[in-house]
């Protein structure tokens, strides 16, 4: 009997010890915040090169601090600014240094517009005087200190004004602004989303000029969306009206100007060819050259201009043509000499180039079958450049440095997976981030000479420690020949996996051009829920096809003029592949994504019908009619110039061929892909007669979030997977 009571004793100890190992996820726990990651706030390195400042939040006072670090010790060595100690501030959100350190603008009350803009409260803060001035009494947007510090420029209401912060008094520079008409110094919507830019506003070198852009909105039509309000708090539902152009309609006409401080003069800067867009303004080290980047309405011929406004005159120092599109980017670095820096897929992958102030190419800087995927600056002082890039795979990520010239490259970070780096101003060292599927970020401090670890600054093994006991799968990496490509693969099985047994399988994509989702990269919220879905007897996989970012552009752009033909022959055949294996079960396949992977899935499910059993379609576009300019044109071409490209593959043309379970899912109040695009298919799946599911969130954008909405969004889509797969 007392055997059989320590029998049962150490059989229930067992029993214990197992089930602490394989805990259950929770979507609570995902969307809770229970796996953030820690991180290094608004980090920031300042001039002497030794030190660096990092944001932190100190939950026992509720105080917002900027800590001064050094490099070499990794002792903080100061508090730069506390909001604990600022008078008439009781706390800030983020803060930007002037160039020169000497002040430091702090924000608060932040309100977003649209993805990337917002107003708030901004105030100026001296270091000298220890006194702190707001900048302006209204909420306002994009303020920036002259190189000296001595003013501020921002844009209230569409007009840009310049306080003098030791006057006090403020210059109104345009009086023209006025919304849904003219916006002077900051982007319209789809420069914004698509050209990744808000402040359309430049200093240059000596503070004495400000070049800025002008859009004239007046003839881009208007979207409007009904906003309903919460909880019946809102008798009458408002309208949200702004200028959306959609592709093939009428853009913003887009203007450069000049503001010159010590006459008080704007004047406008006319190029000497018509362009569609400007997509980047900045000045060069030469305090009256103003680099222009202009382009077609196709984005497949750019123009780099210097623009000399005291001679005035300019000059085109370099020029891109494209047989389909060229991306922007903020590589564009200017030297010492005027020569400048500048990335390009010319030879058929993203290189460095390094030009004469003139454009005379000086030196193609980084050669190979692979991308250059950041540019982090050049030093100076050893002539050389550093860079991120695929060099090790196209799901890795490493820092290199190497001469101007081409020469001497060394590579500077060794563990697999995905590095990146913030220099030291002087780049003496550099701050390492690195990740992988099975680390979370790892900061260390390394010397930007070779590589060699300094010192360990933050990891996350608390986090790796919280999640021991979920004993999560593995997300294994591989290649699959798919259509004449070897494609990149991650997927996911149970942990208890059994090859003699048949499991439902679910896709993820994305698809979109030059996008990435089989990256060596840690969990983000999405690998917690499919490690959920994993522990509840399912498959989850994703395979980046063909129009995917890392390969090649020509791997990239051959999905040019036909969104959604490749990328749906790619997953569609697929999983025929994966569906092949003895350990799927064939009739069990589904298909899920997020905007052009809402497009995809619908594509999928209406196109592969004999392939797919179910789908899951958030925020999609259904056809790209409906979608904006500047990204619908840049790889289609206008719906004037290209119908059938457009009409062939929308998903809303291929309603007819549902067979399975679809789930349609789309935010009220989504700027970006609006909601017009679901209800078109709604109307056109009623009229074919196909059965489905589909769910409105009230006034949510596209990123579909704000308090508990992630949490039922996520819950609808995993009850409709356990029911429908």
């Amino acid at each position: 009997m007392k055997f059989n009571k320590i029998f049962i004793a150490a059989f229930l100890t067992a029993v214990s010890i197992l089930n602490a190992q394989n805990k259950q996820v929770t979507l609570e726990e995902i969307w809770g915040g229970e796996f953030r990651q820690e991180y290094l706030q608004s980090l920031r390195s300042l001039n002497n090169g030794k030190e660096y400042a990092v944001r932190n939040y100190d939950r026992a006072t509720g105080a917002m601090n900027v800590d001064v670090y050094s490099y070499e010790t990794g002792e903080k060595t100061r508090t730069l600014i506390s909001s604990a100690n600022i008078s008439n501030l009781d706390f800030f959100q983020d803060y930007t240094l002037s160039e020169d350190e000497s002040k430091v603008l702090l924000s608060n009350n932040l309100k977003s517009i649209y993805r990337r803009s917002s107003v708030g409260d901004y105030y100026a803060y001296s270091f000298e005087t220890k006194k702190i001035q707001k900048i302006a009494e209204q909420q306002i947007q994009e303020p920036t200190f002259s190189p000296d510090a001595s003013k501020v420029a921002y844009v209230y209401k569409n007009n840009i004004y310049v306080k003098d912060l030791t006057s006090g008094e403020t210059n109104q520079i345009t009086t023209d602004g006025k919304e849904n008409f003219i916006i002077n110094g900051v982007t319209d919507w789809v420069y914004e989303e698509e050209f990744a830019f808000v402040r359309a506003f430049d200093w240059n070198k000596t503070g004495n000029k400000i070049a800025f852009l002008r859009f004239d909105e007046t003839e881009v039509p208007e979207f409007s969306m009904d906003m309903y309000g919460t909880y019946g708090k809102q008798l009458y539902p408002t309208q949200s009206v702004f200028k959306y152009p959609k592709a093939g309609e009428k853009n913003s006409k887009v203007s450069l100007h000049l503001y010159d401080l010590q006459s008080g003069n704007t004047s406008k800067i006319n190029l000497e060819k018509a362009y569609e867009y400007i997509p980047r303004i900045e000045w060069t080290n030469d305090e009256n050259v103003l680099s222009v980047q202009a382009m077609n309405r196709h984005q497949n011929n750019l123009d780099l201009i210097f623009v000399d406004v005291e001679k005035n005159n300019q000059m085109v120092v370099l020029n891109e043509t494209d047989e389909a599109y060229i991306d922007i980017t903020n590589d564009l670095t200017f030297l010492n000499d005027n020569s400048f820096i500048w990335t390009s897929e010319k030879d058929g992958w993203n290189h460095i180039y390094h030009y004469n102030k003139k454009g005379k190419l000086l030196d193609q800087v980084t050669k190979g079958d692979w991308d250059v995927t950041h540019y982090y600056g050049f030093d100076p002082n050893t002539g050389r450049i550093y860079y991120q890039s695929t060099e090790n795979g196209s799901i890795n990520r490493d820092v290199f440095s190497i001469r101007a010239n081409g020469k001497n490259k060394a590579q500077l970070t060794q563990k697999r997976g995905t590095n990146s780096a913030d220099f030291s101003a002087d780049f003496t060292y550099f701050i390492n981030t690195y990740s992988s599927a099975t680390t979370p970020n790892e900061y260390t401090l390394r010397l930007a000479k070779n590589g060699k670890n300094v010192r360990e600054i933050k990891d996350n093994k608390a986090l790796l420690n919280k999640l021991k006991p979920y004993n999560f799968s593995k997300k294994e990496f591989s290649t699959l020949s798919v259509n004449g490509n070897d494609l990149n693969m991650w997927i996911i099985k149970p942990k208890d996996f059994d090859s003699t047994k048949k499991y439902p399988l679910l896709m993820y994509q994305y698809s979109g051009p030059g996008s990435q989702s089989v990256s060596n990269t840690f969990n983000g919220s999405n690998d917690y829920w499919y490690q959920l879905l994993a522990q509840q007897g399912y498959i989850v996989a994703c395979v980046d096809g063909r129009g995917t970012g890392y390969k090649g552009a020509k791997f990239k752009k051959v999905t040019q003029n036909e969104l959604g033909k490749y990328e749906v022959e790619d997953q569609i055949e697929a999983a025929k592949i994966l569906g092949a294996r003895d350990y799927i079960d064939a009739d069990r396949i589904g298909i899920w994504g997020w905007s052009f992977g809402g497009f995809m899935a619908s594509n999928c499910i209406f196109q592969g019908n004999d392939t797919f059993s179910m789908a899951i379609a958030v925020a999609p576009v259904t056809s790209w009619r409906f979608y904006d300019s500047i990204y619908t044109e840049r790889y289609m071409t206008t719906p004037q110039e290209n119908a059938s490209g457009y009409d062939d593959n929308s998903p809303i043309n291929h309603v007819q061929g549902l067979k399975g379970d679809f789930l349609l899912v789309h935010g009220g109040g989504d700027d970006n892909v609006h909601v017009q695009n679901t209800m078109q298919m709604v109307e056109a799946l009623i009229q074919a007669n196909k059965q489905f599911d589909w769910a409105i969130y009230p006034d949510k954008n596209h990123g579909i979030y704000g308090g508990n909405t992630r949490l039922h969004l996520y819950t609808k889509m995993t009850n409709f997977i356990k029911e429908n797969l």
